[in-house]
Formats: C-alpha cells, structure tokens, sequence
C-alpha cells in the first residue's frame, strides 16, 4: 500500500509519537485527520507547536477515544487509520486502573468495530513493549510470551487480543506495531530520559531516578514513526504483530550516566523510593528483536542511541520547551 493521497486517521496525534507521526505522514503526501483529545483550552497538544504552514495541511478532529459514536464521527471517509491513542504512564496506572481499562480497551475496541463498519482499508492498532514483561528470553521476538505486570500493560495486552480477535473473527486488515522504548523531543515527563535530561537543564546537581539496574531498548522517536509508515506500507504484516526495536539494551543507570556526562559532568544520581516501582511489577529487562520488521519492510534504525540523545537535550534546551516541564515535581 501507498500512504500517498490516502485519507489517514491518527489518534492520539496530539501526544508524543502520534504528533510525529502526524509530520511523517505530511512528508509522505497522505491527508491527515487528527484525532486530538477534547478538553476546554481547545489545545492540541504538541500540534499546537506546528509552524501554520503544516497545521493547515491538517484536517484537527477534537474528541474522545472512549466514546463510539466520536470514533465512528472521525473516522468517516478514512482509508487507513494509526491508533496511537492510550493511557500510558505506568505509576498512575497502579492508582487508577480503571481508566486504563477504559481508555486503553474500550478505546481500542471503539476503533475496531468502527473500522470494520466503515470497511477501512488497514488499521495500525499499536502496541507496546512492557506487554513482554520481564524479558524470558533475548532478543525478545514476537513470540514472546505476554506478562502483565502493571495494570497498564495488562490493558495494552487485552486490547492487543481484541485486535486480533477482530482480524481473525471479521477479517478485518490490522496490524499490532509493537515500539520498544520510544524517545526524543515531545516526550512526557513521567518518562525517564525527559525526567533525567529536566533536572540537568534545571541545574540540579542530585537527579532523582528509581531503580538503576532495569535495561531498555532506546529507540529514537524518528525511526518510531518511519517504522509506522513502513509497516503500513507492508500488505504482508496484516493480521500480525510487529515490533519496532534496535536490537540492544542499556541499564537505566548507564543511559543516566551517559546524559550526565553530556550534560553536568559533576552531577550525581540518587535512588528515590517514590520512584521505585513494585518489585514484582518491574520489568527488569527489554531488549527487542527487530528481524521481523526488516523482513516486511524497508525500515532500518537511522538514529544511533547517542545521535537521538543529543538532539533531544537540543529541543530541551530551548527554554519555551523547558518550561513545559516541572522538573520539582515526580510526574506519574
């Protein structure tokens, strides 16, 4: 399939990867509807940075991902439809579940029977790495076996199987894109690398983090969103799963070490308890395998973890940017 002049439905485009993705998909010609969140400020999100210039190449839908006949409303007359839409924060996932349910499941649920009313060509629904849990082997493959070890990743592991039901039960066209640890310029706050890379710039000289030892597989939020258009693209990846990863893994301890030396060389790193999560609930290692998606696709990794990482202090650095961010405050 060519996303050229398709009619595209993104939700969650206000957010970090789906404001991304929204910019990828202009360069690749396709017409964008953005689904944004409804809120009374009337903001976009990250969209509202958008030079005029790109905003009025795009067609901004305002609504909810948990109400059906919103979702049925926004996809009318779309050909492919991204569904970056989530609750995602881990922490506030132990305190409020059922909004994760809400959002994550119904939301994604709403998406489907909606697509399949509407005979959408491809649906992306997309997934995430912590559905894997503490890796049972490495490089973790498609196979691996799904753990849910925060109510957050149960729900994304709920609403990956309710996607395959719907591919298996209607034959509905959807792909699961599965990215491992997305990173890069737009990132939340509850996120480790914004949390670290804040502190830094707000010239703390003790930087707050949980626990150290944990690794994760970096991927810049660039190659993310190629990784979506390439999986789109693909006529063979329907009715799979596809992760998006690199292939390797750095400790929390060594990526903080690293933005450190990058940044204030005579910082320190502290454990704070707060940040720690429940022990059986960590998930202690994530490191992607990523042969499927260079089987079906013509994606490749074009960020090395150091070339993402400077040019995400580059946007922190700009103080309207910075200021988004309240670098005092644990954000869940």
């Amino acid at each position: 399939m060519q996303l050229k002049n398709k009619k595209v439905l993104i939700t969650g485009a206000d957010g970090f990867i789906g404001s991304h993705l929204v910019e990828r998909l202009i360069d690749e010609g396709a017409k964008v509807k953005a689904f944004a969140y409804y809120n009374s400020f009337n903001s976009w999100g990250w969209m509202d940075t958008f030079p005029k210039e790109k905003l009025e190449q795009i067609d901004v839908f305002t609504g909810d991902v948990r109400d059906p006949n919103g979702v049925r409303t926004a996809m009318q007359g779309c050909e492919v439809v991204f569904h970056l839409a989530a609750l995602i924060a881990i922490p506030y996932s132990y305190h409020s579940p059922d909004s994760y349910v809400d959002t994550n499941i119904k939301g994604t649920l709403n998406i489907l029977q909606a697509a399949k009313d509407l005979n959408v060509e491809k649906v992306l629904v997309t997934s995430t790495s912590e559905v894997y849990g503490t890796a049972l082997y490495v490089p973790i493959d498609e196979k691996h076996p799904k753990q849910g070890q925060s109510p957050y990743s149960a729900t994304k592991i709920g609403a990956d199987h309710i996607a395959e039901s719907f591919y298996r039960s209607f034959n509905l066209p959807v792909t699961i894109v599965r990215p491992f640890n997305t990173f890069g310029p737009r990132q939340s706050a509850r996120a480790v690398i914004p949390t670290i890379i804040t502190q830094l710039l707000a010239g703390k000289e003790e930087i707050k983090l949980g626990a150290l030892h944990p690794t994760r597989d970096l991927l810049f939020v660039k190659d993310t969103a190629n990784g979506f258009v390439e999986i789109a693209k693909s006529d063979s990846l329907i009715g799979e799963e596809v992760n998006i990863a690199t292939h390797s893994e750095i400790t929390v301890g060594e990526l903080a070490q690293k933005l450190i030396n990058m940044i204030n060389p005579a910082a320190k790193i502290i454990t704070d308890d707060v940040r720690l999560r429940p022990e059986k609930s960590e998930v202690e290692r994530l490191f992607g395998a990523n042969e499927k998606i260079k089987q079906h696709t013509n994606w490749k990794q074009n960020y090395s973890l150091d070339e993402g990482l400077k040019e995400t202090i580059e946007w922190f650095r700009n103080p309207e940017n910075l200021k988004q961010y309240k670098t005092d405050i644990y954000n869940v």
